[in-house]
């Protein structure tokens, strides 16, 4: 609260002229105590002393103080049950308060303010924007961020994830819109960069060494708690969650990252430069950019790569969703290559297949060419089963069809009418017409079923009756065994004897 110059005046004239005490001063005008004690410790005057009271805690202090020097990070609850054992009958709650006050401080650190020429330095990290709703998936929302040091131009790009794929892509696409990038680049101690530490010895991610040989720049990571170190980028990440992502609306990944590029050329530009405070962060960038390292002439291939193995069904998933395949390529591994908009599956140098990436959790996407692919392939081999079914049953089946076909007769109706009178008549009746059907070149399945027809009336036979059971009934002899009948003869007498 501030304390106006009237109140000041009252104060000091309360407490050194009429010898108020501060309890007094602050009752009177109606202000906290502490406000008193402020006021009087602003004009340098010495705060008053109270009357120290005895404490129940006074005779376990140096044994407190001792146990706290030797393990500072004991807890307060551990202190209070070791005081409890040697005597101390007091309040937990004030036991922890003065533990508080005696336990002892770390202490404060001061940070040299780095300084850092044009084109030098930038800093990159992850932050974190909560989550997406994508269909019947819930994924998180992730902003890359990166900052050039000297100008504090911001980069802001957002994905679905923070793999490595996609914090590569985050670079490529900060070098892009910069049309360079700078000499060395600090990261926090991410996974994406740097995989084991152990003091000043630090092994980076291979993946990201190799980029960085590619793009000719040097990656450094920051040391632990070394808030001077990343202090740009977190300030960054900060100033875009508030001024940027608080209470914006977007309809998807696309329109938010359309309006984070907008953001970055427009508002986050126009802030002043810290570096040199006539600038703005825009013109800043300006005179920075020439001293940026040049693009190569090929950027990084950032693509995710794995490889997956094919079941029995012509699918391939990747990312929480089925992408199809043709169906020859089943029971058989290939290789997914992903952009953030595209799914490619290569079987070795062969791209099989390609869809639109989906980020929904178990969708199948399909090409329709490869469903009508497996069914017409289905069709096929059934009319194939049936057509060996029918020439290893009927020998003579097979020359009938082949005349058939040279005068364009629909094979597939014409196999299936044999089959239907394989199963009425048998195969020697059926093999006996055939060969008459073939002698009178009539190859037809109607002049087949006639002279079936007309050798039964010969024989005088009534039509085969077709019974239309299902093929388990058929195949198997239902056997009921018969029941004792004299158990009713037991049954009669026993209701005789009981009238």
């Amino acid at each position: 609260m501030s304390v106006s110059k009237d109140l000041e005046a009252k104060v000091l004239r309360y407490y050194l002229a009429e010898k108020w005490r501060v309890g007094t001063i602050a009752r009177q005008l109606h202000v906290h105590h502490d406000t008193v004690r402020r006021v009087l410790r602003q004009a340098g005057i010495p705060a008053p002393q109270r009357g120290a009271r005895p404490s129940k805690i006074d005779p376990y202090l140096p044994f407190i103080r001792e146990t706290l020097e030797r393990f500072p990070t004991l807890t307060a609850a551990r202190l209070y049950t070791m005081a409890r054992e040697r005597g101390y009958h007091g309040n937990a709650d004030h036991f922890r308060h003065v533990i508080a006050l005696h336990r002892p401080r770390k202490a404060t650190e001061a940070y040299l303010r780095l300084t850092t020429l044009p084109g030098e330095v930038g800093q990159v990290d992850w932050g974190h924007f909560g989550h997406l709703n994508i269909g019947r998936t819930r994924r998180p929302l992730m902003a890359f961020v990166m900052v050039l040091a000297w100008s504090r131009h911001i980069f802001l790009r957002f994905f679905l994830d923070a793999r490595m794929e996609s914090f590569l892509r985050g670079h490529v696409a900060a070098f892009e819109a910069w049309k360079g990038l700078p000499r060395i680049i600090w990261y926090d101690n991410l996974k994406s960069a740097v995989l084991e530490r152990s003091g000043d010895a630090i092994r980076f991610h291979p993946t990201l060494l190799e980029f960085a040989g590619h793009y000719r720049y040097e990656p450094r990571p920051v040391a632990p708690a070394r808030g001077n170190e990343k202090g740009r980028v977190e300030r960054a990440i900060r100033y875009v969650r508030d001024s940027f992502f608080a209470a914006r609306s977007f309809t998807d990944l696309d329109d938010l990252n359309a309006q984070a590029i907008a953001w970055c050329q427009g508002q986050a530009a126009d802030r002043l430069c810290p570096s040199a405070r006539e600038l703005r962060v825009g013109e800043a960038f300006t005179q920075e950019q020439p001293r940026l390292i040049a693009l190569p002439e090929n950027p990084f291939v950032t693509d995710e790569v794995i490889p997956v193995s094919i079941g029995k069904t012509p699918y391939a998933r990747f990312d929480l969703n089925d992408y199809s395949v043709p169906h020859t390529h089943v029971q058989r591994t290939v290789t997914v290559r992903a952009t953030p908009k595209r799914v490619r599956i290569l079987d070795g140098a062969e791209c099989i297949a390609e869809h639109a990436r989906s980020y929904d959790r178990h969708a199948q996407i399909e090409d329709a060419a490869h469903i009508e692919e497996l069914v017409a392939f289905k069709r096929n081999a059934r009319e194939h089963r049936g057509k060996n079914c029918l020439t290893n049953a009927v020998p003579a089946s097979k020359e009938l069809l082949v005349r058939a076909a040279e005068r364009g007769s629909n094979i597939r109706s014409m196999t299936l009418a044999l089959i239907q009178l394989l199963d009425r008549f048998g195969a020697a009746e059926l093999q006996a017409a055939i060969e008459e059907s073939l002698a009178h070149d009539s190859p037809h399945q109607h002049s087949v079923r006639l002279v079936l027809e007309k050798r039964r009336e010969a024989r005088r036979e009534p039509p085969p009756v077709v019974v239309a059971l299902p093929e388990h009934v058929r195949a198997k002899d239902v056997f009921v065994q018969p029941h004792r009948l004299d158990t009713y003869d037991t049954l009669t007498e026993l209701h005789n004897n009981e009238h």
